[in-house]
């Protein structure tokens, strides 16, 4: 009896999904890396790529891109299964679900810069509602609001902005 292997075709989207995932993940390493002055303040540099590609590619990538990074960076930072991961993965779910909203609003309104500030908004929101559901039964948490949307809004504009000129100075290139 012989075995043969599956063989599973590769496609450049399945290539420029992977280069971008590796772009998030080495972001995500630099964030981690970043001191913090209050667990869960951080400048969630990958959600410069995860921005690049909704506007470049779409949402569906970004979410491949995002969950993908999520989960590679959460076994290259050890936290895999760990609280962490679910407040990562909260907080990105809720991200994509209001930038696959906010992407069909009018582009003149609303472009890189309020898409990053309104995907902070609903990833510290995400994590803060699971925190309080699940690590910390007291609605005490919910006074972290003010400081957290605060870190969002600051974050979240810079970031967008970071990714406007991306998307404005740099050329679309398919996967090597």
């Amino acid at each position: 009896m012989t075995r043969s292997a599956i063989e599973l075709p590769v496609t450049d989207d399945d290539h420029r999904i992977a280069w971008l995932t590796t772009a998030a993940v080495g972001l995500s390493l630099v964030d981690a890396a970043i001191p913090s002055p209050l667990p869960g303040i951080k400048p969630g540099l990958a959600n410069i790529v995860t921005l690049v590609v909704l506007h470049r590619y779409g949402w569906g990538t970004a979410v491949w891109v995002t969950l993908l990074r999520v989960l590679a960076g959460s076994l290259l930072l050890g936290y895999f299964l760990a609280p962490g991961f679910f407040l990562s993965l909260t907080g990105s779910l809720c991200s994509l679900l209001v930038l696959g909203l906010a992407s069909r609003l009018p582009g003149r309104a609303f472009g890189p810069v309020s898409h990053s500030v309104l995907a902070a908004a609903a990833h510290i929101g995400g994590q803060l509602l699971l925190a309080r559901l699940w690590l910390i039964p007291h609605d005490g948490v919910f006074l972290l609001l003010p400081l957290f949307g605060l870190a969002a809004l600051v974050f979240g504009t810079v970031n967008g902005l970071i990714a406007a000129k991306l998307l404005r100075d740099t050329p679309v290139h398919s996967a090597p």
